[in-house]
């Protein structure tokens, strides 16, 4: 940790919109311990005026150069996190990213690249992996008691947005200001994890439509079809038009099907392993017999500032980080494959040719004649969002 005057990490955060003034209230509220925010960042003025007691950058190099922060947290739109965050890192800073590391996976790739000093600590705001829900989950696959995933499914239909979410900025929802829609912005979190949970896939087949319910350019539906090297397929499905929505996980393997929908894992064990079974039975009809069990687990986690005490900690102490921001490139790639394949309508292979989709992003940006409605500025409260 850098030479500080007291013995708390001083924290800056570059972005003070609504993510950003999130990070900022539970900072200042001293919910994360052996840290303080001390400076704020943001090009607009007036979002610096209700931070008072700190200091307040307008200019990000300023900030990043100023010897008032030990680390920052960057909550810019998507763009802006690899020149800020490489910058960050090459003057010696301690970075905390929010989602997507990147807006594509080639800025993703000079932003990683730009990590050579492995005692900075470099971490992503993947506050989902806290959820005592997933990690439950993640320790049964681990365990072997599923067996081989044969299948999985996720619907995460109920990321819906109103014309006035889209209308709130001038960068939302655009190939310039954000590089996707629904996959760049509300569905990071899923996507990481699907990956997180059962690895990352090795084809990619999507269908996106483009400002199929809202005034906006980019995507707004996606279905994509997924193949993983040891034949199980995938279905991803997502989309912002929809209300209510849903939000149901289903992975099928060889020990049965676990179902993950509203905060309840139900696990619907066989007594025989499907394959063991199918080859066995004499009757053509049969079934293995199953258990339904509720597995149980505490509820909890989820929230952002655990992902911040983790980073804080990390640079004390050297606590493993919940999210290394190098991992945060998988579900980036995923959302940009997804987008690739309907702009190319060819099935993607992975890993993605990084270059390739930055062309295709630039052309998209380069040929747009997309005109943003009257930007309608105003306050969100985004926890109605991540904390439902």
């Amino acid at each position: 940790m850098s030479e500080k005057s007291n013995d708390k990490v001083r924290i800056g955060i570059i972005g003070v919109g609504g993510m950003g003034s999130y990070h900022a209230s539970y900072l200042l509220d001293e919910k994360v311990k052996n840290c303080e925010l001390t400076a704020v960042c943001d090009i607009d003025s007036s979002k610096l005026e209700r931070f008072t007691g700190i200091l307040r950058y307008s200019d990000s190099a300023e900030l990043i150069r100023s010897g008032d922060v030990d680390a920052v947290i960057v909550a810019t739109p998507h763009y802006a996190h690899t020149w800020i965050g490489i910058d960050a890192l090459k003057n010696g800073l301690h970075l905390l990213t929010e989602k997507p590391i990147s807006a594509h996976k080639a800025d993703a790739e000079r932003l990683i690249a730009a990590h050579t000093n492995k005692d900075q600590v470099f971490a992503a705001m993947f506050q989902q992996r806290t959820m005592n829900l997933y990690i439950k989950l993640k320790k049964l696959i681990e365990s072997g008691e599923l067996g081989e995933i044969t299948r999985v499914n996720w619907v995460a239909s109920d990321w819906f947005r109103t014309e006035a979410y889209y209308a709130s900025g001038g960068w939302r929802a655009t190939w310039e200001g954000e590089g996707g829609g629904v996959l760049l912005n509300q569905c990071p979190h899923t996507i990481d994890m699907m990956q997180w949970l059962c690895g990352m896939p090795v084809k990619v087949k999507a269908f996106c439509k483009f400002g199929a319910k809202h005034n906006i350019e980019v995507e707004d539906e996606v279905t994509a079809y997924f193949e993983y090297a040891n034949g199980a397929t995938g279905v991803f499905v997502a989309n912002t038009g929809e209300a209510p929505g849903t939000n149901r996980l289903e992975i099928a393997a060889e020990n049965g099907k676990v179902v993950v929908e509203n905060g309840k894992i139900n696990f619907t064990r066989n007594e025989t392993p499907t394959s063991v079974f199918c080859k066995t039975c004499n009757s053509g009809f049969d079934r293995p017999e199953v258990w339904n069990v509720d597995v149980p687990y505490s509820h909890g986690g989820g929230d952002h500032l655990i992902v911040t005490q983790n980073f804080v900690n990390a640079i004390y102490n050297g606590t493993p980080l919940i999210a290394p921001a190098e991992e945060g490139i998988k579900s980036l790639e995923l959302a940009n494959a997804m987008i690739y394949s309907q702009i190319t309508g060819q099935t993607v292979d992975l890993p993605l040719d990084s270059a390739a989709y930055e062309e295709v992003l630039k052309g998209l940006i380069a040929q747009s004649k997309y005109v943003k409605p009257e930007v309608q500025a105003q306050e969100m409260n985004l926890t109605t969002s991540f904390k439902k």
